[in-house]
């Protein structure tokens, strides 16, 4: 599996990961907290129900979803037989050095590495961020989720020295 993973990141970094983004698992195979991939978008499962249907029909899989980056509730019904895509979904965390006038992020590493394409988020993640950043003025720790091409800044905590 981590050979996988770095495989994954060379492809997001060549700018084409389409495809490498995603893996197959059996609709039945799925589980609540788990992601799933629904209309394009990476989710996260809240809840998931399965229907048992005639004589010869097959059984489907009832899901109901959170966009894991939008928050934004979807639905999906498929027999239980069928593969959906699961997204590959990383986490990592960066040192805050600095917040830019446009609303980005200047992070780093733990290679020392300077990242700033990362927007600060809007509502509770964006205020959390800046008040220990900004106000009180600690090492700030931002966690980063990264799912399909997309990127996003999900939590903050004061870091240690």
């Amino acid at each position: 599996m981590a050979e996988h993973q770095d495989a994954d990141f060379e492809m997001e970094a060549g700018g084409d990961a389409g495809a490498s983004t995603t893996y197959p698992m059996q609709c039945s195979a799925l589980r609540k907290n788990g992601f799933v991939v629904i209309k394009n978008r990476p989710c996260k499962i809240v809840d998931m129900s399965t229907s048992k249907t005639g004589k010869h029909g097959h059984a489907k899989v009832h899901l109901v979803a959170l966009d894991i980056f939008t928050g934004k509730k979807l639905e999906d019904l498929s027999p239980s037989t069928h593969n959906m895509d699961v997204p590959v979904v990383r986490r990592q965390e960066y040192t805050l050095i600095d917040i830019s006038d446009d609303g980005f992020l200047s992070l780093m590493t733990a290679d020392g590495d300077l990242k700033d394409d990362v927007k600060l988020p809007d509502g509770e993640v964006g205020e959390k961020i800046n008040k220990l950043f900004k106000e009180e003025e600690k090492d700030t720790l931002v966690t980063v989720q990264t799912a399909m091409g997309e990127e996003a800044a999900i939590d903050a905590k004061e870091g240690t020295k």
